[in-house]
Protein backbone atom coordinates (compact mmCIF):
# COMPACT_ATOMS: atom_id res chain seq x y z
CA UNK A 1 0.00 0.00 0.00
CA UNK A 2 1.11 3.55 -0.73
CA UNK A 3 -0.49 6.60 0.87
CA UNK A 4 0.06 9.97 -0.79
CA UNK A 5 -0.19 13.11 1.34
CA UNK A 6 -0.18 16.72 0.19
CA UNK A 7 1.95 17.37 3.28
CA UNK A 8 2.33 16.78 6.98
CA UNK A 9 0.64 19.53 8.97
CA UNK A 10 -1.72 19.84 11.89
CA UNK A 11 -5.27 18.73 11.13
CA UNK A 12 -7.84 16.07 11.86
CA UNK A 13 -7.79 14.47 8.41
CA UNK A 14 -4.08 13.67 8.66
CA UNK A 15 -4.47 12.33 12.17
CA UNK A 16 -7.30 10.01 11.08
CA UNK A 17 -5.57 8.83 7.90
CA UNK A 18 -2.28 8.20 9.66
CA UNK A 19 -4.09 6.24 12.36
CA UNK A 20 -5.79 4.16 9.66
CA UNK A 21 -2.39 3.39 8.11
CA UNK A 22 -1.00 2.40 11.52
CA UNK A 23 -4.01 0.16 12.14
CA UNK A 24 -3.71 -1.52 8.75
CA UNK A 25 -0.02 -2.15 9.43
CA UNK A 26 -0.96 -3.75 12.75
CA UNK A 27 -3.17 -6.07 10.69
CA UNK A 28 -0.23 -7.21 8.57
CA UNK A 29 -0.31 -4.86 5.59
CA UNK A 30 2.88 -3.17 4.35
CA UNK A 31 2.61 0.60 3.91
CA UNK A 32 4.68 3.43 2.55
CA UNK A 33 3.86 7.14 2.55
CA UNK A 34 4.84 9.74 -0.04
CA UNK A 35 4.38 13.41 0.86
CA UNK A 36 4.38 16.03 -1.88
CA UNK A 37 5.57 18.75 0.50
CA UNK A 38 8.35 18.39 3.02
CA UNK A 39 7.50 21.68 4.69
CA UNK A 40 4.27 23.65 4.95
CA UNK A 41 3.62 27.21 6.07
CA UNK A 42 0.04 27.42 7.31
CA UNK A 43 -1.92 29.10 10.08
CA UNK A 44 1.03 31.37 10.90
CA UNK A 45 3.06 28.22 11.65
CA UNK A 46 6.08 26.66 9.93
CA UNK A 47 5.44 22.92 9.93
CA UNK A 48 8.29 20.61 8.91
CA UNK A 49 7.46 17.02 8.03
CA UNK A 50 10.05 15.64 10.47
CA UNK A 51 8.51 17.59 13.37
CA UNK A 52 4.99 16.29 12.79
CA UNK A 53 3.50 13.83 15.28
CA UNK A 54 1.92 11.73 12.50
CA UNK A 55 5.27 11.46 10.71
CA UNK A 56 6.97 10.34 13.89
CA UNK A 57 4.26 7.76 14.64
CA UNK A 58 4.41 6.31 11.13
CA UNK A 59 8.19 6.06 10.99
CA UNK A 60 8.35 4.60 14.51
CA UNK A 61 5.96 1.86 13.36
CA UNK A 62 8.16 1.02 10.40
CA UNK A 63 6.35 2.81 7.58
CA UNK A 64 8.73 4.27 5.04
CA UNK A 65 7.95 7.98 4.66
CA UNK A 66 9.53 10.03 1.88
CA UNK A 67 8.87 13.45 0.39
CA UNK A 68 9.24 15.16 -2.95
CA UNK A 69 10.81 17.96 -0.93
CA UNK A 70 8.57 20.79 -1.96
CA UNK A 71 7.94 23.74 0.36
CA UNK A 72 4.33 24.87 0.26
CA UNK A 73 4.21 28.57 -0.47
CA UNK A 74 7.55 28.59 -2.29
CA UNK A 75 5.95 29.26 -5.69
CA UNK A 76 5.52 25.70 -7.01
CA UNK A 77 2.70 25.20 -9.48
CA UNK A 78 0.56 22.52 -7.77
CA UNK A 79 -0.36 21.04 -11.17
CA UNK A 80 3.18 20.84 -12.59
CA UNK A 81 5.85 18.36 -11.55
CA UNK A 82 9.46 17.92 -12.57
CA UNK A 83 10.97 14.81 -14.13
CA UNK A 84 12.76 13.78 -10.92
CA UNK A 85 9.53 14.28 -8.93
CA UNK A 86 7.58 12.08 -11.32
CA UNK A 87 10.33 9.46 -11.31
CA UNK A 88 10.24 9.33 -7.49
CA UNK A 89 6.45 9.02 -7.58
CA UNK A 90 6.60 6.24 -10.17
CA UNK A 91 9.08 4.28 -8.05
CA UNK A 92 6.84 4.62 -4.99
CA UNK A 93 3.74 3.57 -6.93
CA UNK A 94 5.37 0.63 -8.69
CA UNK A 95 5.57 -1.46 -5.53
CA UNK A 96 1.98 -0.79 -4.40
CA UNK A 97 -1.15 -2.81 -5.04
CA UNK A 98 -3.51 0.01 -3.99
CA UNK A 99 -2.91 3.76 -3.60
CA UNK A 100 -4.52 5.71 -0.76
CA UNK A 101 -4.89 9.43 -1.49
CA UNK A 102 -5.31 11.59 1.62
CA UNK A 103 -8.08 13.86 0.38
CA UNK A 104 -8.30 14.78 -3.28
CA UNK A 105 -5.37 17.25 -3.47
CA UNK A 106 -2.69 14.56 -4.19
CA UNK A 107 -4.59 13.61 -7.35
CA UNK A 108 -2.90 16.56 -9.09
CA UNK A 109 0.23 14.39 -8.86
CA UNK A 110 -1.38 10.99 -9.31
CA UNK A 111 -3.18 12.16 -12.48
CA UNK A 112 0.11 12.92 -14.25
CA UNK A 113 0.63 10.97 -17.47
CA UNK A 114 3.02 8.04 -17.51
CA UNK A 115 2.68 6.97 -13.89
CA UNK A 116 1.85 3.32 -13.08
CA UNK A 117 -1.86 2.59 -13.09
CA UNK A 118 -3.05 1.38 -9.71
CA UNK A 119 -6.51 1.44 -8.13
CA UNK A 120 -6.80 4.60 -6.02
CA UNK A 121 -8.86 4.95 -2.86
CA UNK A 122 -9.49 8.62 -2.03
CA UNK A 123 -10.35 9.60 1.55
CA UNK A 124 -12.65 12.63 1.73
CA UNK A 125 -12.86 14.65 4.93
CA UNK A 126 -14.87 17.79 4.19
CA UNK A 127 -18.40 18.79 3.29
CA UNK A 128 -17.55 21.62 0.87
CA UNK A 129 -15.98 20.09 -2.27
CA UNK A 130 -16.50 23.29 -4.28
CA UNK A 131 -14.21 25.20 -1.89
CA UNK A 132 -11.17 22.99 -2.52
CA UNK A 133 -9.75 24.87 -5.49
CA UNK A 134 -8.99 22.58 -8.44
CA UNK A 135 -9.13 19.45 -6.28
CA UNK A 136 -12.70 18.56 -7.24
CA UNK A 137 -11.79 18.76 -10.93
CA UNK A 138 -8.79 16.50 -10.30
CA UNK A 139 -11.07 13.99 -8.57
CA UNK A 140 -13.51 14.00 -11.48
CA UNK A 141 -10.64 13.60 -13.96
CA UNK A 142 -9.27 10.59 -12.07
CA UNK A 143 -12.72 9.01 -11.96
CA UNK A 144 -13.18 9.57 -15.70
CA UNK A 145 -9.77 7.98 -16.30
CA UNK A 146 -10.83 4.92 -14.33
CA UNK A 147 -8.09 5.07 -11.70
CA UNK A 148 -10.28 5.99 -8.70
CA UNK A 149 -11.86 2.75 -7.53
CA UNK A 150 -13.60 4.18 -4.44
CA UNK A 151 -13.88 7.18 -2.15
CA UNK A 152 -14.18 6.93 1.63
CA UNK A 153 -16.35 9.64 3.17
CA UNK A 154 -15.82 10.22 6.88
CA UNK A 155 -19.38 11.52 7.27
CA UNK A 156 -22.82 11.36 5.70
CA UNK A 157 -22.56 15.10 5.01
CA UNK A 158 -19.41 14.39 2.98
CA UNK A 159 -21.16 11.72 0.92
CA UNK A 160 -24.14 13.99 0.25
CA UNK A 161 -21.96 16.97 -0.71
CA UNK A 162 -19.76 15.04 -3.14
CA UNK A 163 -22.74 13.27 -4.68
CA UNK A 164 -24.37 16.67 -5.23
CA UNK A 165 -21.12 17.85 -6.81
CA UNK A 166 -21.32 15.10 -9.42
CA UNK A 167 -19.32 12.21 -7.93
CA UNK A 168 -21.03 8.86 -8.72
CA UNK A 169 -22.83 7.57 -5.64
CA UNK A 170 -21.59 4.00 -6.13
CA UNK A 171 -18.01 5.19 -5.52
CA UNK A 172 -18.85 6.88 -2.20
CA UNK A 173 -18.52 4.73 0.94
CA UNK A 174 -19.12 6.17 4.41
CA UNK A 175 -16.70 5.07 7.14
CA UNK A 176 -17.18 7.31 10.20
CA UNK A 177 -14.13 8.55 12.09
CA UNK A 178 -12.97 6.60 15.12
CA UNK A 179 -10.36 7.13 17.82
CA UNK A 180 -8.10 5.03 20.04
CA UNK A 181 -10.25 4.37 23.10
CA UNK A 182 -7.24 3.36 25.18
CA UNK A 183 -5.72 6.78 24.59
CA UNK A 184 -8.86 8.93 24.67
CA UNK A 185 -10.64 8.23 27.94
CA UNK A 186 -11.48 10.06 31.16
CA UNK A 187 -8.30 10.26 33.22
CA UNK A 188 -8.31 12.05 36.62
CA UNK A 189 -4.50 12.03 36.82
CA UNK A 190 -4.08 13.74 33.44
CA UNK A 191 -6.88 16.15 34.34
CA UNK A 192 -5.13 17.21 37.52
CA UNK A 193 -1.68 17.36 35.92
CA UNK A 194 -2.60 19.81 33.15
CA UNK A 195 -4.73 21.97 35.45
CA UNK A 196 -1.83 22.17 37.87
CA UNK A 197 0.55 23.08 35.04
CA UNK A 198 -1.73 25.89 33.87
CA UNK A 199 -2.64 27.15 37.34
CA UNK A 200 -6.29 26.14 37.01
CA UNK A 201 -8.07 25.21 40.25
CA UNK A 202 -9.24 21.61 40.24
CA UNK A 203 -12.99 22.39 40.46
CA UNK A 204 -12.87 25.32 38.02
CA UNK A 205 -14.88 24.86 34.78
CA UNK A 206 -12.73 24.56 31.65
CA UNK A 207 -13.69 24.87 27.97
CA UNK A 208 -11.29 23.54 25.34
CA UNK A 209 -11.19 24.64 21.71
CA UNK A 210 -9.01 22.49 19.43
CA UNK A 211 -8.77 23.95 15.93
CA UNK A 212 -6.29 25.38 13.48
CA UNK A 213 -6.47 29.11 12.83
CA UNK A 214 -8.61 29.05 9.70
CA UNK A 215 -11.63 31.03 8.54
CA UNK A 216 -13.87 27.96 8.44
CA UNK A 217 -13.36 27.52 12.20
CA UNK A 218 -14.82 30.99 12.90
CA UNK A 219 -12.33 31.85 15.63
CA UNK A 220 -13.84 35.35 16.15
CA UNK A 221 -17.20 33.75 17.00
CA UNK A 222 -15.51 31.42 19.47
CA UNK A 223 -13.70 34.32 21.13
CA UNK A 224 -16.88 36.39 21.47
CA UNK A 225 -18.54 33.39 23.11
CA UNK A 226 -15.48 32.91 25.33
CA UNK A 227 -15.59 36.56 26.41
CA UNK A 228 -19.28 36.27 27.31
CA UNK A 229 -18.72 33.02 29.21
CA UNK A 230 -15.69 34.29 31.12
CA UNK A 231 -17.65 37.36 32.22
CA UNK A 232 -20.45 35.22 33.63
CA UNK A 233 -18.11 32.51 34.98
CA UNK A 234 -15.50 34.21 37.23
CA UNK A 235 -13.58 30.98 37.90
CA UNK A 236 -13.74 29.62 34.34
CA UNK A 237 -10.80 29.03 31.99
CA UNK A 238 -10.60 28.62 28.21
CA UNK A 239 -7.90 26.56 26.47
CA UNK A 240 -7.15 27.13 22.77
CA UNK A 241 -4.87 24.69 20.94
CA UNK A 242 -3.96 23.97 17.35
CA UNK A 243 -1.82 25.43 14.57
CA UNK A 244 -1.78 29.21 14.85
CA UNK A 245 -3.25 29.25 18.36
CA UNK A 246 -0.27 31.05 19.86
CA UNK A 247 0.65 34.59 20.88
CA UNK A 248 3.02 34.63 17.88
CA UNK A 249 0.04 34.79 15.49
CA UNK A 250 -0.75 38.52 15.00
CA UNK A 251 -4.16 37.78 13.46
CA UNK A 252 -5.21 35.75 16.50
CA UNK A 253 -3.85 38.47 18.79
CA UNK A 254 -6.03 41.02 17.02
CA UNK A 255 -9.07 38.74 17.32
CA UNK A 256 -8.48 38.32 21.05
CA UNK A 257 -8.02 42.04 21.56
CA UNK A 258 -11.30 42.75 19.73
CA UNK A 259 -13.34 40.12 21.60
CA UNK A 260 -11.74 39.69 25.01
CA UNK A 261 -9.71 42.84 25.57
CA UNK A 262 -6.54 43.12 27.63
CA UNK A 263 -7.59 40.78 30.46
CA UNK A 264 -6.52 37.43 29.06
CA UNK A 265 -5.39 35.73 32.23
CA UNK A 266 -7.95 32.93 31.92
CA UNK A 267 -7.47 32.41 28.18
CA UNK A 268 -4.63 29.95 27.56
CA UNK A 269 -3.00 29.68 24.12
CA UNK A 270 -1.40 26.23 23.89
CA UNK A 271 -0.51 25.96 20.19
CA UNK A 272 -0.01 22.52 18.64
CA UNK A 273 -0.16 19.84 21.34
CA UNK A 274 0.84 16.21 20.99
CA UNK A 275 -0.98 15.17 24.17
CA UNK A 276 -4.56 16.00 23.26
CA UNK A 277 -5.81 13.17 25.47
CA UNK A 278 -4.47 15.20 28.41
CA UNK A 279 -5.95 18.48 27.17
CA UNK A 280 -9.41 16.96 26.73
CA UNK A 281 -9.24 15.11 30.05
CA UNK A 282 -8.64 18.46 31.76
CA UNK A 283 -11.75 20.00 30.18
CA UNK A 284 -15.44 19.98 31.01
CA UNK A 285 -16.58 21.18 27.57
CA UNK A 286 -15.17 20.68 24.06
CA UNK A 287 -16.33 23.50 21.79
CA UNK A 288 -16.68 23.88 18.03
CA UNK A 289 -17.88 27.08 16.30
CA UNK A 290 -17.19 26.26 12.65
CA UNK A 291 -19.29 27.84 9.92
CA UNK A 292 -18.63 25.54 6.98
CA UNK A 293 -16.47 22.71 5.66
CA UNK A 294 -16.57 20.36 8.66
CA UNK A 295 -17.60 16.73 8.16
CA UNK A 296 -17.00 14.61 11.28
CA UNK A 297 -14.90 16.88 13.51
CA UNK A 298 -12.27 14.84 15.33
CA UNK A 299 -12.15 17.27 18.25
CA UNK A 300 -15.75 16.47 19.19
CA UNK A 301 -15.13 12.72 19.17
CA UNK A 302 -11.83 12.84 21.02
CA UNK A 303 -13.20 15.30 23.58
CA UNK A 304 -16.34 13.23 24.21
CA UNK A 305 -14.33 10.06 24.71
CA UNK A 306 -12.31 11.90 27.40
CA UNK A 307 -15.49 12.93 29.20
CA UNK A 308 -15.88 16.51 27.94
CA UNK A 309 -19.41 17.53 26.92
CA UNK A 310 -19.50 18.65 23.25
CA UNK A 311 -21.09 21.98 22.31
CA UNK A 312 -21.12 22.67 18.58
CA UNK A 313 -22.65 24.65 15.79
CA UNK A 314 -24.72 22.66 13.29
CA UNK A 315 -22.11 21.95 10.61
CA UNK A 316 -21.41 18.72 8.74
CA UNK A 317 -22.30 15.67 10.84
CA UNK A 318 -21.70 17.51 14.13
CA UNK A 319 -25.34 17.45 15.22
CA UNK A 320 -25.57 13.70 14.65
CA UNK A 321 -22.29 13.07 16.45
CA UNK A 322 -23.36 14.91 19.62
CA UNK A 323 -27.04 13.86 19.57
CA UNK A 324 -27.99 12.88 23.11
CA UNK A 325 -24.41 13.49 24.22
CA UNK A 326 -24.08 17.25 24.03
CA UNK A 327 -25.58 20.51 22.76
CA UNK A 328 -26.04 22.03 19.30
CA UNK A 329 -26.25 25.83 19.17
CA UNK A 330 -26.91 28.60 16.71
CA UNK A 331 -23.82 30.65 15.71
CA UNK A 332 -24.60 33.25 18.37
CA UNK A 333 -21.97 34.05 21.03
CA UNK A 334 -24.45 34.53 23.89
CA UNK A 335 -26.27 31.29 23.07
CA UNK A 336 -22.96 29.42 22.82
CA UNK A 337 -21.81 30.82 26.17
CA UNK A 338 -25.10 29.78 27.75
CA UNK A 339 -24.72 26.27 26.31
CA UNK A 340 -21.24 25.99 27.84
CA UNK A 341 -22.69 26.93 31.23
CA UNK A 342 -25.42 24.31 30.83
CA UNK A 343 -22.91 21.67 29.72
CA UNK A 344 -20.71 22.29 32.78
CA UNK A 345 -23.69 22.11 35.13
CA UNK A 346 -25.03 18.91 33.54
CA UNK A 347 -21.69 17.16 32.85
CA UNK A 348 -22.47 14.34 35.27
CA UNK A 349 -25.84 13.78 33.58
CA UNK A 350 -24.18 13.44 30.17
CA UNK A 351 -21.54 10.99 31.42
CA UNK A 352 -23.60 7.78 30.94
CA UNK A 353 -24.41 8.66 27.31
CA UNK A 354 -20.78 9.50 26.58
CA UNK A 355 -19.63 6.20 28.11
CA UNK A 356 -22.26 4.21 26.20
CA UNK A 357 -21.12 5.68 22.86
CA UNK A 358 -17.51 4.56 23.09
CA UNK A 359 -17.89 1.52 20.83
CA UNK A 360 -19.63 3.68 18.21
CA UNK A 361 -16.55 5.88 17.92
CA UNK A 362 -13.99 3.08 18.09
CA UNK A 363 -10.78 3.13 16.03
CA UNK A 364 -11.07 -0.67 15.74
CA UNK A 365 -14.39 -0.38 13.92
CA UNK A 366 -13.03 2.28 11.56
CA UNK A 367 -9.89 0.35 10.62
CA UNK A 368 -11.79 -2.90 10.07
CA UNK A 369 -14.08 -1.08 7.64
CA UNK A 370 -11.11 0.37 5.73
CA UNK A 371 -9.43 -3.05 5.59
CA UNK A 372 -12.56 -4.72 4.21
CA UNK A 373 -12.92 -2.08 1.49
CA UNK A 374 -9.24 -2.27 0.52
CA UNK A 375 -9.45 -6.06 0.31
CA UNK A 376 -12.41 -5.76 -2.07
CA UNK A 377 -10.56 -3.22 -4.25
CA UNK A 378 -7.45 -5.39 -4.38
CA UNK A 379 -9.45 -8.51 -5.25
CA UNK A 380 -11.33 -6.64 -7.97
CA UNK A 381 -8.11 -5.30 -9.46
CA UNK A 382 -6.59 -8.80 -9.44
CA UNK A 383 -9.61 -10.22 -11.27
CA UNK A 384 -9.37 -7.55 -13.95
CA UNK A 385 -5.67 -8.35 -14.61
CA UNK A 386 -6.00 -12.16 -14.76
CA UNK A 387 -5.31 -13.59 -18.24
CA UNK A 388 -8.41 -14.71 -20.11
CA UNK A 389 -8.79 -18.49 -20.48
CA UNK A 390 -7.91 -19.90 -23.90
Amino acid sequence: MLSVYDGFFSGGARIVHSDVVLGLMEGGQHHRVLSIHGEVHREATRQRMEDDACYRSLTAAGAGVTSLGRVQGAGHDPATFTGPELAETARAMAGADVILSLKEQPLALLNQAGLPRRPILVSLHRSDPQNQGRALDELKAAIADGTVAACVCCAESTRAAYEAAGIPSDLLHVIPNGVDLLRFRPDPARRLALRTELGVDHPAPVVVYAARYDAMKNVPLFLRAAAAWLRRTPGGHVLMCGAGMTAANPALDADIEAAVGPDRRRLHLLGVRHDMETVYAAADVVALTSTWGEAAPLCLIEGMMCGAVPVTTDVGDSAAIVAGRGIVTAPNPEEIAGAWTTAVAERAAYAPALAASRELFSRTRMIASYAALIDRLHAGAARRTLPKPL
